[in-house]
């Protein structure tokens, strides 16, 4: 068998790859350059984990997503296959042991973001490394024409000089032709070889539909797929818990998703909805990256994204088993110029940016020349409060001096309590002899990991303090008076969002804010916000408009709500019309000139006829001129 194929099926239990996947496999493991463009479910992961496997030493996986590096990790040392990941919310002294335990342990993944790597320490081990292969996921990421533009991804390529005979893998599930240059540019690869996934989605519809009322709009598509998994996009967490809220009065059952709730509720949501107990899930785009679950049967956006990327990388968790699937746009006339709005928001005027970092850098007492590489929870609304500052300005600007190559802010997430013994065997059984009450955590902290005297372990307090028979606070203040006295080594657990700084505090007189940061990305979020408009307003195929968009060819799909009246118009004696009419109706109500407008290319007459038959047959009401599904 072929040494992909063998390792395919020895550790994921699969007979064949994916379309492109073992071209892209076979390519890596015989040393070349590739760069491959998978649309979002189209199972990247495979293509540099078979690889990694196949070839000799560690893959290095540069990933800007915290969870999805610990969930990769974890499903990876579930198959047998050691993987640690570092990212922002360890210590120095973790990372530190993390990485000798890479360079003379069988590690075979190692897992970090693009600014771990610019570190001292991480370049003193790295080149000391046996290296097989150098993975850059999210790889649009590099591009200043990207839409996720990260700076410190621009020196990844420094990595070749440290093995330059290192095969290099760039992945992304969506790139303009302009990124797609960029990422061969940036990060130097070599008669690359080009990989791209058919953009199309035929098994999944894209509509779009003005609305009066939206709450209502959405409540009508889960009444419509009820008993079926889908997802309800917003962009504002205020507008999650509103339609939530609202379904929830009409009897819908939902969960709910965003980045202000704690970990363990977001954790509960997710396994609820993965096990079907709770069907729809409204959430912000916190929610959907990693998510492995094929059988969503819609997508309806109540807000949608100002990019056309993000809202393709939304609608895309639809329909992930190729069964028929529908996805949705509902938008009135005050959401356009919202999201205008939104776009000069994003953009502080300059001093206000600067403001942000003097402040940010007073509240965590950095003083200048000190700071970098260091990590902080960061509580927003509290430091907003204390130095009286906008928050959404305050926001915003966070996210500028992230590009501007200042510091990388960690979305909220939980990271857990990690700990490792600093003194030996000997000492700690000394230690145990005199304090008599600490003996039972000290006996199943050593017998419960036996790495624990080498490398920072992860601790489950709930299942600890059970185990122990005493309370979680009781546990706190047990493990505060070993670290008090230099028996362990612990970080604690948080879900703040972490923010990394990295580079020492400027003076205010050397701060510098790059004009590419600031005014072409302007410039270019306004070009995106322009398309993204063109798409909801224009007379054409959604999944033609958006495939060209990506630089790829295709038919009219025959499934849009575009494509749905055009069919109806050249063939209304073979469509149900009064189907179409009713999709419309379920979504708003409309006066009878309303209903005829919004089948542009259907004849008159023929809507007539069908109105006339939906009447007849007390499918539709009429009432005070509005015209209304009979919900009987």
């Amino acid at each position: 068998m072929k040494q992909s194929r063998e390792i395919l099926k020895r550790y994921w239990g699969y007979d064949n790859f994916r379309p492109l996947q073992e071209d892209i496999i076979d390519e890596s493991i015989n040393g070349a350059d590739v760069l491959a463009l998978l649309p979002t479910g189209g199972g990247k992961s495979i293509c540099f984990q078979v690889p990694g496997m196949a070839r000799e030493g560690i893959c290095l996986v540069i990933s800007p997503l915290i969870a999805l590096m610990n969930d990769q990790v974890e499903q990876l040392n579930q198959r047998g296959i050691k993987a640690i990941a570092i990212t922002s919310g360890m210590s120095y002294r973790e990372i530190d042991i993390a990485l000798d335990n890479v360079r003379f342990g069988d590690t075979k993944f190692l897992y970090t973001s693009p600014e771990r790597l610019q570190t001292r320490l991480f370049k003193e081990r790295f080149k000391q490394m046996k290296v097989a292969l150098i993975v850059v996921d999210e790889a649009h990421c590099i591009s200043e024409w990207g839409h996720d533009f990260r700076p410190p991804y621009r020196k990844i390529a420094q990595l070749r000089e440290m093995h330059p005979h290192v095969p290099f893998m760039a992945l992304t599930a969506t790139a303009t032709e302009d990124v797609k240059d960029d990422i061969i540019l940036q990060l130097g690869l070599k008669n690359v070889r080009k990989f791209e996934g058919n953009f199309q989605r035929p098994n999944i519809s894209y509509e779009v539909y003005p609305v009066r009322n939206k709450l209502k709009a959405i409540l009508e598509v889960c009444r419509r797929f009820q008993d079926q998994s889908g997802i309800i996009y917003c962009q504002r967490r205020k507008s999650v818990k509103e339609v939530a809220l609202w379904l929830q009065r009409n009897n819908v059952a939902v969960g709910t998703y965003h980045g202000g709730m704690k970990s363990d509720e977001r954790n509960a949501m997710m396994k609820s909805w993965i096990s079907n107990q709770n069907k729809v899930m409204v959430a912000t785009n916190a929610f959907g990256m990693g998510i492995d679950k094929a059988d969503v049967r819609f997508v309806a956006h109540y807000e949608f994204p100002v990019t056309p990327e993000a809202y393709f990388q939304e609608a895309g968790r639809a329909g992930r088993d190729g069964e028929e699937s529908r996805t949705f746009v509902f938008y009135e006339e005050k959401d356009l110029e919202a999201n205008e709005e939104i776009i000069q928001k994003q953009f502080p005027d300059l001093e206000v940016i600067k403001n942000c970092y003097r402040a940010l850098c007073n509240y965590l007492k950095i003083a200048i020349g000190s700071g970098e590489n260091e990590s902080f929870p960061l509580d927003i609304k509290q430091f907003c409060k204390q130095f009286k500052l906008d928050i959404y300005e305050s926001y915003q600007s966070l996210k500028i001096l992230e590009m501007n190559g200042d510091l990388l802010l960690s979305e909220n997430f939980f990271h857990p309590t990690t700990l490792k013994f600093l003194i030996g065997n000997r000492e700690l059984y000394n230690f145990q002899i005199k304090h008599e009450r600490l003996a039972g955590l000290i006996t199943l902290l050593s017998r419960s990991y036996t790495g624990i005297f080498d490398q920072f372990v992860r601790l489950d307090e709930q299942s600890f303090a059970k185990r122990l028979g005493i309370s979680e606070s009781e546990l706190s203040g047990q493990l505060q008076y070993l670290e008090h006295n230099g028996v362990i080594d612990i970080n604690w657990k948080t879900d703040l969002p972490l923010l990394t700084l990295t580079h020492e505090r400027f003076p205010d007189s050397q701060f510098n804010l790059k004009a590419e940061i600031y005014h072409e990305r302007k410039k270019q979020s306004i070009q995106r916000w322009k398309v993204m408009r063109e798409f909801l307003e224009s007379d054409l195929c959604r999944a033609k408009f958006l495939i060209a968009y990506f630089g790829q060819d295709s038919e009219d799909c025959g499934k849009c709500d575009y494509c749905l009246r055009k069919l109806a118009g050249h063939h209304p004696e073979n469509v149900e019309i009064s189907q179409l009419m009713m999709d419309q109706l379920r979504a708003q109500a409309m006066t009878l000139d309303e209903l005829i407008d919004s089948f542009k290319n259907l004849d008159r007459s023929v809507i007539l006829a069908s109105y006339k038959a939906l009447l007849k047959e007390e499918q539709i009401l009429l009432r005070e001129g509005l015209i209304y599904p009979n919900s009987k």
